[in-house]
């Protein structure tokens, strides 16, 4: 069984072929510059990547671009034929509260989708043109849709209340969500095998250009850092995080616009905010090393508010089995993780340098044997999660 992974932003597609029953990858690939005059595609598959440069006008020429390249890169292609593919998984960004799991898609799903597209307008149009062209073009296929809020369905009043007029929750669905479900929910399933647990208590910290904390308690997830919207929470490359709300206002009366002031807390803060130097950690820390006081400011501001996250969730858990690191940075930035753990070994967690400092494929614990809480780092797979969930739905 081939299945295949979309994930369609605003002006890109990301994808992945699947072999079901294997869960191997057989292909891959991103187009990105949708809509734009030169749009750039690689596609890889079996060791070998192949590069297309031109004019992909919308989702569907995508689409239909991903199918010719599946049939017909490689050595042998992964699928004679389109019809090989069993069915498609698509990530969706928000689901608002009408889905706690994965669903398969039909009218009122699609719907659903849109009624969402005010709460993620960067995201969920995108997703559902992704949906619409590839229904199309795989006619006779079934369809899943992958929530990345619905993880978070579990959380309670307490935790997703905002503490605004509760008229905004019941005319303007105002609360909190959760985001990156998806990767959560892979890590979170994960590091219960590795510890042998049904259903642990952990703090799961996916870190990366984007950047969210969750708790979890007996395997559900009970808060999360992200709110309404992605912007709430940890620092990430280009996003503020948490900030004195009443900061708006006062950007506003110093003459910025309010589309002026959304960009900088969306595209203009975070790292590359703080620093002055990059959104990547990676240049961050270079520069830092480097003598500047700013790239060594946010290096800290980074860790301190991820920090703080974690000292928070262990308050609100009472009983941790793990804390796991998964993302770009949060797999690959010892330095990163030592940072946030620092000082934490009162707490339960005493880090091992020496572990912490490896690298790999696979998860390893970076915590002493002796440590009350462990500390683990496990690669995320986004994409795998959502082919899992489209077998489970399809089969």
């Amino acid at each position: 069984m081939k299945i295949l992974v979309i994930n369609c932003g605003s002006s890109s597609i990301k994808y992945k072929l699947y072999d079901a029953r294997t869960e191997n990858e057989l292909a891959g690939g991103l187009i990105e510059r949708i809509g734009e005059q030169s749009s750039h595609t690689v596609h890889k598959c079996g060791g070998a990547a192949f590069e297309r440069d031109n004019r992909i006008a919308d989702y569907e020429m995508g689409i239909g671009q991903i199918l010719d390249l599946l049939t017909t890169c490689g050595d042998p292609p992964p699928i004679e034929r389109a019809e090989e593919i069993a069915g498609a998984g698509h990530r969706v960004v928000h689901g608002g509260e009408r889905f706690a799991d994965s669903v398969r898609i039909d009218a009122r799903v699609l719907d659903a989708i849109d009624h969402c597209a005010d709460l993620a307008p960067l995201h969920n149009p995108a997703n559902l043109a992704g949906i619409r062209a590839t229904m199309k073009l795989l006619r006779t296929k079934p369809q899943v849709a992958v929530f990345d809020t619905a993880f978070f369905q579990t959380m309670p009043p307490a935790a997703y209340t905002y503490a605004v007029p509760h008229a905004w929750y019941d005319q303007y669905r105002v609360r909190r969500y959760g985001f990156h479900g998806t990767s959560h929910r892979f890590v979170a399933a994960q590091a219960a095998a590795l510890l042998g647990k049904a259903k642990p208590n952990l703090i799961t910290l996916h870190l990366g250009n984007g950047g969210s904390m969750t708790c979890i308690r007996d395997g559900a997830a009970v808060d999360q850092t992200m709110g309404l919207t992605p912007l709430e929470g940890l620092v990430m490359g280009t996003r503020c995080g948490d900030i004195d709300p009443a900061i708006v206002f006062y950007m506003l009366g110093k003459g910025l616009s309010p589309d002026a002031v959304r960009r900088a807390l969306e595209k203009e803060s975070g790292l590359l905010g703080v620093s002055g130097v990059s959104r990547d950690l990676r240049d961050v820390m270079s520069a830092a090393q480097e003598g500047n006081a700013r790239a060594a400011l946010a290096v800290e501001v980074f860790a301190h508010r991820a920090r703080k996250y974690v000292g928070a969730f262990l308050a609100e858990l009472g009983t941790c089995d793990a804390v796991v690191f998964t993302g770009g940075i949060g797999e690959n930035s010892p330095p990163m993780r030592a940072r946030i753990l620092d000082g934490l070994a009162p707490l339960g967690i005493d880090l091992d340098a020496q572990r912490n400092d490896a690298r790999g494929s696979e998860p390893f614990a970076i915590t002493a044997d002796g440590s009350r809480i462990a500390a683990w780092v496990i690669p995320t797979n986004e994409e795998l999660m959502i082919a899992r969930d489209t077998v489970r739905l399809i089969a």
